[in-house]
């Protein structure tokens, strides 16, 4: 795939979906009508029987099998047991995060966290996922952020006989009703109870240490050329604001695309370059920070001026998902100053364990067995 830095035009995204904005939210991502059209909703039956690829199939659940003992999981029954497919980087990380992370047999190609999920077979991205690699992991439930490709995979999906699973996500409030009924889909209550309260516990010391502060007026950037920025609505909104912010830009819906110009205009107090997040990236956004200082129209900005062009390096602060509390922590610290009170160490309930499993001489393969053939 292409990483071409740029973030996607909205309702022009094409199968090269930028890491960055895959990220951010499938809000910025439309599906392409012709990958969802290639798959015909065939009856489940007659799809399955047709798959003239059966290999094909065992060596995709041998794959999760293989991620599955790394992740020291207990693989999924052959049948009978939830087998969860995940589109989404947020919501691979909510069924790992609930303790149900023994349900994932297949993911999308943005999802890396936590890392073992990389040795599941990826199934495409959330915007042009691909319908038979789906299909030849027979999953019980395909799950994944809403955004503009939605409706139409739902569709597919349910043509094909699978239960789907697309929660809205832009605020605190709903990534919590996410992981809860996450948890009731897949019998993991407790460890969904566990996850929210993790994020109610670190939502209340960040707003402890910024009480009493003044408010700092800023604006978040998804991405540079073009900006994107996080507009109201969206979910890294009410995190400005709970992090003793004031979001700059107070319109143009959840993630506007604006100008050097418009930017100027609103002159923000603080701006939060959310464009490189991983270590791997760090280096290039460092040397694009430096770029930005420097070129027209952004030397004019009185936050680069003054030297609060400040970098987001936690993609937690991007991904609305289990994470998102200290997503919330890091945008604290970059309003305030790291010196802002507000430990790591807060009383911050634990996460579920997991029974441990040893992997096996195959190497975890035999874990899960591809599950019996069905006639039409």
């Amino acid at each position: 795939m292409a990483d071409d830095r740029r973030a996607p035009r909205p309702g022009a995204l094409g199968p090269a979906l930028p890491r960055r904005a895959a990220l951010v939210a499938p809000a910025l991502a439309a599906a392409p009508a012709p990958a969802l059209a290639a798959a015909p909703a065939l009856p489940r039956r007659t799809a399955l029987a047709a798959a003239p690829a059966l290999p094909r199939r065992a060596a995709l659940v041998a794959l999760a099998g293989l991620a599955l003992a790394a992740c020291g999981r207990r693989a999924p029954a052959a049948s009978g047991g939830p087998r969860v497919v995940s589109l989404s980087p947020s919501t691979t990380e909510a069924v790992c995060a609930i303790g149900a992370g023994a349900a994932l047999v297949g993911r999308s190609r943005y999802c890396d966290h936590p890392p073992e999920v990389l040795r599941l077979p990826s199934v495409g991205g959330y915007a042009d996922p691909s319908i038979e690699s789906v299909i030849a992991l027979t999953p019980t439930l395909v799950v994944g952020a809403r955004g503009p490709a939605g409706p139409a995979l739902e569709e597919t999906l349910r043509g094909h006989g699978i239960a789907t699973f697309f929660p809205e996500t832009e605020s605190l409030a709903q990534i919590e009703d996410m992981l809860a009924e996450l948890g009731r889909r897949l019998d993991a209550s407790p460890g969904a109870e566990a996850a929210i309260a993790r994020i109610r516990a670190r939502r209340r010391a960040v707003e402890q240490a910024v009480e009493g502060r003044p408010r700092v007026r800023v604006a978040l950037l998804f991405d540079t050329s073009p900006i994107f920025a996080a507009g109201p609505g969206s979910f890294a909104d009410e995190l400005l604001r709970l992090a003793g912010g004031e979001n700059a830009i107070a319109r143009g819906g959840p993630y506007p695309s604006i100008s050097v110009e418009h930017l100027l205009a609103l002159d923000p107090d603080v701006l939060l370059d959310g464009t490189a997040v991983e270590e791997d990236e760090a280096q290039q956004g460092a040397a694009r920070l430096a770029q930005l200082r420097d070129a027209p129209g952004w030397r004019s900005l009185r936050a680069v001026r003054e030297g609060r062009l400040r970098p987001l390096r936690i993609d937690a602060v991007l991904r609305p998902g289990p994470r998102i509390g200290d997503g919330l922590a890091a945008v604290a610290r970059a309003l305030h100053g790291d010196a802002l009170a507000l430990s790591d160490a807060a009383a911050v309930p634990p996460a579920p364990s997991a029974p441990s499993v040893p992997l096996s001489p195959g190497g975890g393969a035999d874990l899960v067995q591809p599950p019996p053939s069905r006639t039409p």
